[in-house]
């Protein structure tokens, strides 16, 4: 079993920045990837960004070049740092891990941002 805890969301102006953390516990060893997914309002969940164990990572297209994930394994964290945020990242954010066939979520995070 894994537990996730988020925090970091709030309300930002357009072209803000925001840090959105994870941390993990639980059977962290076994942990392949995390990742970060947001879903907004009437649409589907989807992937933003994801780090493996061994450090690689992706982006979502739509977020390269603005957001970066990032983790301290000495703290069993994940990191999203978020900036030149625009009004269309606005949604719920959800931590995820990996671990063989099975996802764990977090509770999930709201990010607005609006003017």
């Amino acid at each position: 079993q894994v537990q996730l805890v988020e925090s970091g969301g709030g309300l930002v102006q357009p072209g803000g920045s925001l840090r959105l953390s994870c941390a993990a516990s639980g059977s962290i060893f076994s942990i392949d990837a995390m990742g970060w997914y947001r879903q907004a309002p009437g649409k589907q969940r989807e992937l933003v960004a994801a780090i493996t164990s061994g450090g690689s990572t992706n982006y979502a297209d739509s977020v390269k070049g603005r957001f970066t994930i990032s983790r301290d394994n000495a703290k069993n964290t994940v990191y999203l740092q978020m900036n030149s945020l625009k009004p269309e990242d606005t949604a719920v954010y959800y931590c995820n891990a990996l671990v063989a066939i099975f996802d764990y979520w977090g509770q999930g995070t709201q990010v607005t941002v609006s003017s």
